[in-house]
């Protein structure tokens, strides 16, 4: 497990954030192949590469719906050099180290910016900026989508109306008026787990944040 601390990335959250990282599922890929927890593939055509860490960051919310599942992936070489990085943007892949390397620290951690309550990731803060609902989706647009079906977990997972009405109630009262302004938030050993362990936690986590949806706002 040491790998995956030494190479975990240094994310900065908005000074609003009202949602910060709850589970970290990590692989080390050494060879071509898929991504177990992202529709991507790794070819290992770049030259010393040795490994590539990919980090799955989850959450139980974000600002628009329940649940959120983040990626960091950071390829190392053969002398332990960090090669590169990148991370996901709203079901993209970004550049995660910029060009002059300028935002890797202490040597192996790569800093990263987290659209506030969104959680897309990038190395310059001021591209949240350029969004056009950067302001509106943490605010006016807060719940929206309700109970989120991601691909990888529809054959465990299931919502309605009335479920996704109780995650919008609930974010709502999470709205807020982005800073635009960030501070670290370090991940914490703890929340470190294989993607294996975080795959098979999740539909258990999401059925917890539904049963206390339920009593907060369900028939009484």
């Amino acid at each position: 497990m040491d790998v995956w601390l030494t190479y975990a990335p240094y994310i900065w959250f908005d000074l609003k954030e009202p949602f910060y990282p709850e589970r970290v599922g990590v692989t080390v890929i050494t060879e071509p192949g898929d991504s177990p927890s992202f529709r991507r593939s790794f070819p290992f055509t770049q030259k010393g590469l040795q490994q590539i860490i990919e980090y799955a960051i989850w959450w139980d919310y974000e600002i628009g719906h329940l649940y959120e599942l983040e990626h960091v992936w950071v390829y190392v070489g053969s002398n332990g050099e960090v090669l590169d990085c990148e991370a996901s943007f709203h079901g993209r892949v970004l550049k995660g180290l910029r060009k002059d390397r300028s935002n890797l620290l202490d040597a192996t951690h790569v800093q990263l910016y987290s659209q506030p309550g969104k959680h897309a990731f990038s190395p310059l803060p001021e591209l949240f900026e350029l969004l056009p609902d950067a302001e509106a989706a943490a605010s006016a647009l807060a719940g929206n989508d309700g109970l989120l079906i991601n691909e990888l977990f529809q054959d465990k997972l299931s919502t309605n109306e009335e479920i996704n009405g109780w995650v919008r109630r609930y974010l709502q009262t999470y709205a807020f008026s982005p800073a635009f302004a960030y501070k670290q938030h370090p991940l914490s050993p703890q929340l470190f787990t294989s993607w294996e362990q975080l795959k098979e936690e999740i539909p258990l986590r999401i059925a917890a944040r539904v049963k206390q949806l339920a009593e907060l706002y369900g028939a009484r």
